[in-house]
């Protein structure tokens, strides 16, 4: 008698991880693209380290909105077509029962197969059913708007610290590398992090991190220095 394994599917940690990893890298590359434009700038530690600070409050707050709004939208997207759903199920069940065993014939089943497996999908949770295979919501990828918001906050905060850590540390003449340096650094170690995590290519998804935020980080540093000299 052969025993079923547990499996463990990573896109359970869809919602969280793009939040998650969302926030941390907006938060280093905001924050160190900030630091090094203010610093290039020839800014005082000081004053740069109060422009850090300030970007990272509003930096969270602002992710901590945009993705409340943002997934918010989806939750509502998501419960206007359940309520659809319902309330096609209320009035033509049978047109519904036929819709989805369609979907099993699509995907290979026999037609008489397809309606016995549809009838007892229904039998037990009409709803669930079709929103599963008919319109692709389940429990592992459905919006939660508070969950994506307070990840992103949390986690911007978390990740835009790291540049201001360097501020603290370093040494005035030397911080626009420091930061830099570092920041590409943590950015690399993120992307390593959240391309295990979620079961990604690990190599791919810290040189695409690294790259833009490379990129940003050298685009501001060129307008700092360009902004500090004509002042």
């Amino acid at each position: 008698m052969s025993r079923l394994h547990s499996e463990n599917h990573l896109v359970s940690r869809i919602g969280w991880l793009r939040a998650a990893v969302l926030g941390a890298n907006d938060g280093i590359v905001s924050t160190a693209s900030l630091v090094v434009g203010v610093a290039s700038a020839s800014a005082a530690n000081s004053e740069v380290l109060v422009a850090g600070i300030a970007g990272l409050v509003a930096g969270a707050m602002s992710m901590a909105a945009g993705e409340y709004v943002s997934v918010s939208s989806q939750a509502d997207t998501e419960q206007a077509d359940l309520a659809r759903e319902r309330m096609e199920l209320e009035t033509q069940p049978e047109s519904e029962r036929e819709e989805l065993a369609q979907i099993y014939v699509a995907r290979g089943v026999e037609q008489e197969l397809a309606r016995q497996v549809a009838d007892q999908l229904m039998a037990k949770d009409a709803l669930a059913a079709h929103a599963h295979d008919e319109l692709g919501i389940s429990e592992m990828t459905t919006a939660r708007p508070i969950q994506a918001a307070l990840t992103s906050a949390a986690t911007f905060s978390v990740g835009a610290a790291l540049p201001l850590l360097m501020v603290v540390i370093s040494p005035v003449n030397l911080l626009v590398w420091t930061v830099s340096i570092a920041s590409l650094a943590f950015l690399a170690l993120l992307g390593a992090i959240g391309a295990k995590a979620g079961g990604a290519n690990v190599w791919r998804a810290t040189l695409r991190v690294t790259f833009w935020g490379a990129f940003a980080m050298a685009l501001t540093a060129g307008i700092g220095a360009l902004v500090g000299t004509a002042v």
